[in-house]
């Protein structure tokens, strides 16, 4: 595989620095450089917002003080990331350019501040940001430092201003060409809402149209697609300069699902994200499996390692409770994220920002300033074990032969339905509990959306998948039909792109014939509310009720209301099983759902071990060049002892292990010998 970073191809360790902020102190930024080799920074990102310090009058660009950082941290053999710095647009250009200012949905144009309240349509934003992002290119592409671009920051957010509408009307035209279409397709007529003429559409409000979930659903499309033609407009700008440097931009993985981030991470180079979890704030194995899927998610977007562009060095400033990791945590978030696909570690923020909103948030140079500090040995001691894990680890890939879908999409228009629960369908939750089971067996998951080929793997889940879309069923039939094993729960096949229910009892559309069963309705559970399907599994939140075709059942509902109704539907299709669950089934219902499926179509998924894993201990694993790389790490805060399969080498401490003692919040990075 290509290496992410081609002129420095290596585990990368640093994170963002904001330089900027200290230009009236020189002993400072020579002090950080200093700091930074102690703790084994290799990569800076830089600039990420520092547009009014490069351009703080329109026209007048100030390189100097950027030039001097970079060279300063070339001579000490630190990379650079480079930004571009939209993310927050500097006060005279909102001044002097009000259509940059975003627009809220009734219709009121925002004040200047905070950031990312920027118009991505806007003409005046788009050539500023032409400007500058080609001067940065122009001077600082051929520089050696300099290994990536760094697009923006964050992308999030939506503007309703009249630019943006007549967009959004042009986007309607080329998806439906014709009001007839797109009347039937948002199905208009009810309460009487038909379009007669283009320049009645408007972006949904809760001034005017609210009730039309087809226009909601595209109007989130329609965002996604604004916001990549806008990140398209900056890598053209850089790509035009400087071709051959890679360029990302920092997702935030499950946190932010306004935007359909598999669409915006095909269009880069190299896929990065934003990592905070609120450790220690809970069950910190269920915070770790949560976050495994997020990373497991940005990975499985272009099927590559990403980088961990953003995490905290202890604690954030924004989290309901801001708690500092407990000893030992930091390393092993980031080598979870590592284990999971990561080709870096890299933090907010390097130097700690005086003051402003981030100011508690914390760095890897306290407001001391100095090297002692907890915070900074923990960072030093992850340095130093990256440097010595980069040649075996970086561009190793992490194979899976399990899939679980996950369409963002899907949970835009779930979240609108309005039935068969509007107390929440908890459409991420379902998503969690399915990739329980191989969390906690050391099975490597993708979670590819829809669109993603799918014919590569064993077992495919798909939770809650209401929405068809982009072809899906007759991806899905075709990977049943060739061998596969499929399991699906309540909800799944309900509606189509446009979030018109199908009809019909038996159908191709619904994926009836795959199924072996139909259904005919399906009811609402209260909280806390549940219907056994086996002596130890439930389903909570909803239950169907469905009718045999070709399936047959394989557990049962007993319930007065349902009467002995199937609670599972197998079927054997082609060559391959499917399974219906007729609700949405609690872990313990799922572990035994997945060993059932497995065991009866006599699959047997590669795990990291061939051997139990102790409670709180989490196992995955990389490839590269036919070597195996074992993570194990313990998310609790107690001594434990993991078996292995085998004779395995440290690759830390080069010991030769059979077991391994893992301490609290502790981790081994083992090879398979």
């Amino acid at each position: 595989m290509a290496a992410l970073t081609p002129k420095f191809p290596h585990m990368l360790h640093g994170g963002d620095y904001n330089p900027d902020q200290w230009r009236d102190r020189q002993d400072i930024l020579e002090e950080d450089v200093r700091l930074f080799k102690a703790a084994g920074i290799n990569t800076v990102s830089l600039g990420i917002f520092a547009w009014s310090a490069i351009e703080p009058e329109k026209d007048r660009f100030e390189f100097e003080w950027l030039d001097e950082v970079i060279d300063r941290l070339w001579k000490n053999g630190i990379y650079v990331d480079l930004a571009t710095p939209s993310g927050a647009r500097p006060q005279w250009l909102a001044q002097e350019y009000p259509s940059v200012l975003r627009t809220g949905a009734d219709g009121r144009r925002a004040f200047f501040g905070h950031r990312h309240n920027h118009c991505y349509t806007s003409p005046d934003y788009r050539e500023r940001v032409r400007i500058i992002d080609t001067k940065l290119a122009q001077r600082y592409g051929s520089h050696p430092a300099v290994i990536m671009w760094h697009i923006s920051n964050e992308f999030g957010g939506e503007c309703h201003c009249e630019l943006c509408q007549e967009e959004f009307r042009s986007w309607l035209k080329k998806k439906y060409g014709t009001l007839d279409r797109l009347n039937h397709a948002w199905w208009t007529g009810f309460w009487s809402h038909t379009y007669t003429d283009w320049s009645q559409l408007r972006s949904p409000s809760w001034l005017g149209e609210t009730s039309i979930h087809a226009l909601d659903l595209d109007w989130q499309r329609f965002v996604t697609d604004r916001t990549i033609d806008f990140m398209k407009w900056e890598i053209s700008a850089v790509k035009s300069v400087c071709p051959d440097i890679p360029v990302t931009a920092n997702l935030m993985g499950l946190y932010c699902c306004e935007l359909d981030y598999y669409k915006l991470g095909r269009e880069l180079d190299i896929v990065s994200w934003d990592s905070y979890p609120a450790w220690h704030s809970g069950d910190d194995f269920i915070t770790a499996r949560n976050e495994s899927l997020s990373h497991d998610m940005m990975r499985t977007i272009k099927d590559q390692p990403f980088l961990l562009m953003e995490c905290t060095p202890s604690t954030t400033n924004w989290q309901p409770l801001s708690r500092h990791k407990r000893p030992g945590m930091h390393e092993l978030s980031v080598m979870n994220a590592i284990a999971h696909g990561s080709d870096s570690a890299m933090y907010f923020q390097l130097r700690q920002s005086r003051g402003s909103a981030e100011k508690f948030h914390s760095a890897v140079i306290s407001h001391t300033g100095t090297a002692d500090t907890r915070i900074f040995r923990e960072v030093s001691r992850t340095g130093r074990d990256i440097a010595a894990l980069s040649d075996a680890v970086y561009g190793s890939t992490v194979p899976a032969q399990t899939a679980i879908i996950f369409d963002p999409e899907n949970k835009w228009i779930l979240d609108k339905i309005q039935g068969p629960r509007n107390a929440g369908l908890d459409y991420f939750g379902q998503l969690q509990d399915w990739y329980d089971y191989f969390f906690r067996s050391g099975i490597n998951v993708d979670i590819p959306d829809p669109e993603s080929e799918l014919s590569g793997y064993r077992l495919i889940i798909a939770p809650m998948l209401y929405m068809f879309r982009s072809g899906i069923q007759d991806k899905l039939r075709e990977f049943v039909r060739s061998g596969g094993i499929l399991i699906a729960t309540a909800l799944t096949g309900t509606a189509d792109s446009t979030d018109l229910c199908f009809t019909g009892e038996a159908t191709e559309e619904k994926l009836s014939d795959v199924f072996g069963c139909w259904t005919e309705e399906t009811d609402a559970l209260d909280d806390g509310e549940y219907k056994d399907i086996f002596p130890d599994g439930r389903v909570k939140l909803l239950w169907e009720r469905v009718r045999l075709t070709s399936g047959e059942t394989a557990a049962e509902f007993h319930d007065p209301f349902f009467g002995d109704s199937p609670a599972v539907v197998k079927n054997r299709f082609g060559k391959g099983t499917a399974y219906r669950v007729c609700g949405a089934p609690d872990t313990a219902a799922i572990h035994k759902l997945i060993e059932n499926a497995l065991t009866e179509n006599g699959c047997s998924m590669e795990r990291a071990v061939n051997a139990p894993l102790p409670d709180g201990v989490s196992a995955s694993y990389r490839v590269k060049d036919g070597r195996k790389l074992v993570f194990l790490q313990n998310f609790t805060p107690s001594l434990t002892e993991a078996r292995l399969d085998g004779d395995y080498r440290d690759l830390l401490t080069g010991a030769v292990l059979s077991c391994t003692e893992l301490p609290g919040y502790g981790f081994s990075v083992l090879e398979k010998l």
